[in-house]
């Protein structure tokens, strides 16, 4: 069986050509400036947490489905990327009640929504 590779997730945000400002989704014009020069870049994929909650409800479905094993609470959030962007979305951790503000995150998944998971340091 022929093993298919796996794409690294991309996010893919726009600049504005006059002030430097960077939205995302890719937008039309600029939020700042109002200008309508704009150029699609690839978002940095690692960011640090600058807010969240824990959804501890299942929410509606339709569009939601639930998993078979039932609903298990998790965290949702804004995403600060380098390019200064925040991004919403799904944190994906063990234990979404510890998770903390300002935690660095790795993109994982970004469809439907965006997906980050929690960097774990290191030990040296």
């Amino acid at each position: 069986m022929t093993e298919v590779p796996t794409q690294t997730p991309l996010l893919q945000g726009s600049r504005c050509t006059s002030c430097e400002n960077v939205a995302y989704p890719v937008a039309r014009g600029c939020q700042r400036c109002g200008a309508e020069a704009m150029t699609t870049i690839d978002l940095g994929r690692r960011g640090t947490v600058w807010g969240f909650t824990v959804q501890r409800f299942a929410p509606k479905s339709p569009p939601y489905v639930p998993p078979a094993d039932g609903f298990v609470p998790f965290a949702v959030g804004y995403v600060e990327l380098p390019e200064g962007v925040k991004v919403e979305a799904v944190l994906d951790c063990d234990d979404p009640i510890n998770l903390e503000d300002h935690a660095e995150v790795e993109l994982v998944a970004s469809r439907p929504v965006p997906r980050f998971v929690r960097v774990v340091p290191q030990e040296s």
